[in-house]
């Protein structure tokens, strides 16, 4: 699997990416005018697809071929999934910060406990000294 950098790296112009996808160019170009899919262009205006974009066009393939669903109903799908995605980031950001914040109080508390210990074992030194 691709990490996340190579998978949004635009590599494949839009006649290797149709015949990877197994589609017609105008298929591409009817998703791209519709919203479905925004490849990168290059310095000429090509049409650069990613691993990313071409995943988003076999996930357009399963829902309209296996599933049934039309183009709108894709468009509404695939935009409700951004942004779950992107609530599972942010989620996965405030969780990360959180442990960190955590670890940190602990930290502290640590070493709260130790002065405190330390303080009271001279408190018990001097009073037995």
């Amino acid at each position: 699997m691709a990490n996340r950098h190579e998978a949004d790296e635009p590599v494949y112009v839009i006649s290797i990416a149709a015949k990877l996808l197994e589609v017609h160019p105008q298929t591409l170009r009817l998703y791209e005018r519709l919203g479905l899919v925004a490849p990168a262009r290059s310095g000429r205006n090509l049409r650069l697809y990613s691993e990313r974009d071409l995943d988003r066009v076999r996930r357009i393939q399963h829902l309209t071929q296996d599933m049934g669903v039309n183009l709108a109903g894709v468009d509404v799908i695939l935009d409700l999934l951004d942004k779950l995605e992107q609530e599972r980031q942010a989620m996965q950001r405030w969780a990360t910060e959180m442990r960190r914040e955590m670890e940190a109080q602990i930290g502290r508390m640590r070493d709260d406990l130790a002065a405190e210990l330390r303080r009271e074992m001279e408190r018990e030194a001097a009073v037995k000294g």
